[in-house]
């Protein structure tokens, strides 16, 4: 495959807030802001839901996280298992 085949996707990295769905995440997204006049910066924090095919991860774990198609009225992510050696 090459490069110009691969899509780009985007990969966000958060820790699971919630596990108590079937095959479905919710996890806390970290992300510093500056505002604009005052330069200050804040942490802003977005919930994302995200599909668990395996139901591998639980709460206050970290996980990776792509964009895919929507697959159901909230869920357009799933997780990006690491490789097995």
């Amino acid at each position: 495959m090459n490069k110009s085949d691969q899509k780009n996707t985007r990969k966000l990295q958060g820790v699971v807030v919630k596990a108590k769905m079937k095959k479905t995440l919710v996890v806390a997204v970290d992300r510093q802001k500056q505002h604009p006049k005052y330069r200050k910066r804040y942490l802003v924090t977005k919930l994302y839901h995200v599909h668990d095919e395996l139901g591998k991860f639980k709460e206050d774990d970290a996980v990776v996280f792509e964009e895919c198609r929507p697959l159901s009225r909230t869920k357009r992510w799933r997780v990006v298992y690491p490789k097995a050696k």
